[in-house]
């Protein structure tokens, strides 16, 4: 009898069912549902999960799915885990349009052609076909430019495989991929070509604070000399004409004395 029931419970995780989806969220009404976990149930049919369409977030990760089908539906997606599944079709996903992060590590992704169907999707900023932590991988990822040829298709990419790619936008990627080419350039038949004796910048001595034979510079120089000198004759004047003038107001103010 145990037995029994423990087939009969295994059967309805095996599908994604009305009943299912209510009993997990506490929602009456499919289209309420906003978040969904439905992890490690093993699960391998999708069912009604698309009449949920409002879905925003979804885990589905560590089990059976191998058809993406019934998601197509769920245009208002934000972020979707289907990590440790059998997935290798990503097709469905394509209507899709507000997914932002996508975690499809752990499945039999064998190339990054099997990606292409996610390019009509310009908000998609983050792709996982990679996780070291629970060693979760795809077969692209043995392909070592993997990852150059996801952000040359994806030029929006912000983050693969949890690490961020980009700083605004895909310029840091933009970067890197000139200085990469640059450095390609350098190399002729697999060797880098002898460079030529490095010169410095400028000539010896230019540094130097040096007197300038600039005739007019000297003349300048000469004229200001001449006027400071002028300048300093008319202080010393003015403060002898102040001095008198101080001792002549003093000598008037004296008190006049009588003789008796």
């Amino acid at each position: 009898m145990d037995s029994k029931r423990e087939k009969d419970n295994e059967t309805e995780c095996a599908k994604i069912t009305t009943v299912l989806l209510k009993s997990r969220t506490g929602e009456f009404d499919l289209e309420s549902i906003m978040f969904l976990k439905l992890r490690n149930l093993g699960i391998y049919d999708l069912g009604c999960i698309g009449d949920c369409i409002n879905l925003e977030r979804l885990d589905l990760s560590g089990n059976n799915i191998t058809n993406l089908g019934p998601l197509s539906p769920l245009r208002r997606l934000l972020v979707l885990n289907l990590s440790a599944n059998r997935i290798s079709n990503l097709e469905p996903l394509s209507s899709c349009e507000g997914l932002l992060s996508l975690n499809v590590a752990g499945n039999v992704i064998l190339s990054v052609d099997n990606l292409h169907a996610l390019k009509s999707l310009k908000k998609l900023e983050s792709i996982r076909l990679k996780d070291n932590t629970y060693n979760y991988t795809n077969p692209v990822c043995k392909n070592l430019s993997y990852r150059t040829l996801i952000l040359e298709n994806f030029p929006n990419m912000k983050v693969l495989d949890g690490e961020r790619v980009v700083g605004r936008g895909s310029d840091l990627y933009q970067l890197c991929k000139d200085i990469d080419d640059t450095i390609k350039s350098m190399y002729k038949n697999g060797q880098l070509p002898e460079l030529p004796e490095t010169k410095p910048w400028v000539d010896d001595g230019f540094w130097e604070i040096k007197r300038s034979n600039n005739a007019i510079v000297d003349e300048a120089y000469k004229q200001f000399s001449d006027v400071l000198h002028e300048c300093r004759l008319l202080n010393s004047r003015a403060a002898h004409v102040i001095s008198q003038n101080e001792q002549t107001i003093s000598f008037k103010n004296q008190p006049k004395q009588y003789a008796v």
